[in-house]
């Protein structure tokens, strides 16, 4: 699912307008994104995001096999929530019949 497809979910559930539901999805999206500056985010049974710094290391060119330096780096990690990993992990429900 993409991003216009969400936002189309969106409207269709919080019976809002396509566009304001994606001013809302972008909303959200800014908000974690300027939080994760400063902290984790918890959204509790979903997950949480959070920063991490990847320290300098020594990698290797595919093509022609010569080490490179890659530069530390900072990231951005998800670890699911209990109910999110639950949902995904569920058995599949069997296809309705129709008549």
């Amino acid at each position: 699912m993409r991003k216009p497809e969400l936002a189309a979910v969106i409207a269709d559930k919080a019976d809002l307008t396509k566009e304001k539901a994606n001013q809302v999805l972008n909303a959200i999206l800014d908000s974690i994104t300027g939080a994760l500056d400063k902290d984790t985010v918890t959204l509790v049974g979903f997950g949480t995001f959070e920063k991490r710094h990847r320290g300098a290391r020594t990698g290797k060119n595919p093509q022609t096999g010569e080490p490179v330096k890659i530069k530390a780096s900072n990231t951005v990690a998800f670890k699911p929530g209990k109910n999110l990993r639950d949902s995904v992990n569920a058995p599949a429900k069997p296809a309705k019949k129709g008549k």
